[in-house]
């Protein structure tokens, strides 16, 4: 927190790369490494749907985490015996404490994890994601989206720094303010972007060129919370998500493209959130709404033109195990 009250979010994390040439020592191979998630959290949902719309399933194992964790860092206590079945973990702490047992920083996800040695590579979830579109090609399925083309990364790259300084951090900011004028600023920071998003895709489907990118997914994360989560807990209430039309319209739309709206469990966000912070929420009263129904209505956001995946394909549906409940 900074002298007025600000929430200042520790952004280093350990550097080191997967890479197709090894370059910091963790060569990109099948089966070698799993990416640790948690359903609750959008930077890791980021790297869930990366990894879906790429097709890296068969090659990248997934460790889920449940959604409720205390100070000594995610848990998972979804798996039988509370232990990961590939890692044999009861916490992700181990495999950071294994890469460092003096690691003083925050233990996040996503991370990736080294099978064999059980070390954390890295949990940089920002580099994670670009890494696994331009690192991990040879393992991409037939028919994969280019997430992050080559022609389109100046932009890709300039959306998303406005989008995660004052979208995705910025409903944080919001809600875990010590101030009035903390607050206030991260509110209006936020809302003010959200208006310019809106007049960006009032009349293109996606944020930049007419199919989904790297740009799309972290905006989606985001919003999708939105209601569920932000609107209320963290006093982002201007408006809804349901109340601003395009970006609603926008985010339906992502929601229904598989990949996305598979990748989301409404009920895990909302126990993470209301459970967790417990300085935001102290009763730890989780609440029933909103109603998702409206999620799967029509959104009319073909008629804007694009290709969800340009020339490629949609994913195919995700494996049992890791499929979310469908909405009612």
């Amino acid at each position: 927190m900074s002298d007025k009250g600000e929430y200042r979010r520790d952004q280093n994390y350990i550097p080191d790369r997967i890479t197709a040439d090894g370059r910091d020592g963790w060569p990109v191979e099948a089966g070698r490494y799993r990416l640790v998630v948690a359903r609750a959290c959008p930077w890791a949902n980021r790297a869930v749907i990366v990894r879906r719309l790429l097709g890296l399933e068969p090659v990248l194992s997934m460790g889920i985490a449940g959604p409720v964790h205390d100070e000594r860092s995610w848990s998972f206590d979804l798996d039988p015996g509370g232990r990961d079945p590939v890692l044999g973990i009861e916490r992700l702490q181990e495999a950071f404490f294994k890469r460092d047992p003096e690691y003083p920083r925050g233990i996040t996800v996503p991370a990736f994890v080294d099978i064999p040695s059980g070390q954390v590579v890295t949990n940089d979830f920002a580099q994670m994601t670009l890494d696994m579109s331009t690192e991990w090609v040879a393992y991409h399925r037939e028919g994969a989206p280019e997430l992050y083309p080559e022609k389109l990364r100046d932009e890709i790259d300039d959306v998303a720094r406005k989008v995660f300084t004052d979208v995705n951090n910025a409903v944080y900011q919001c809600g875990f303010a010590r101030s009035q004028e903390a607050y206030e600023h991260a509110y209006h920071k936020l809302f003010n972007r959200l208006d310019w998003l809106s007049e960006r895709l009032a009349n293109q489907r996606y944020l930049v060129g007419d199919t989904i990118t790297e740009a799309d997914v972290r905006l989606f994360t985001t919003l999708v919370r939105f209601d569920a989560v932000y609107h209320g807990h963290f006093k982002c209430n201007r408006q809804k998500l349901t109340e601003l039309p395009v970006l609603w319209a926008y985010t339906r739309d992502l929601f229904q493209t598989p990949g996305f709206g598979d990748t989301i469990d409404f009920a895990q966000i909302k126990e993470h959130y209301y459970v967790v912070h417990k300085n935001v929420n102290p009763t730890g009263i989780v609440p029933l709404g909103p109603d998702v129904s409206g999620w799967l209505t029509p959104h009319d956001r073909e008629q804007l033109g694009g290709r969800p995946f340009g020339d490629g394909t949609p994913p195919p549906p995700p494996p049992v195990s890791e499929r979310v409940p469908e909405l009612a």
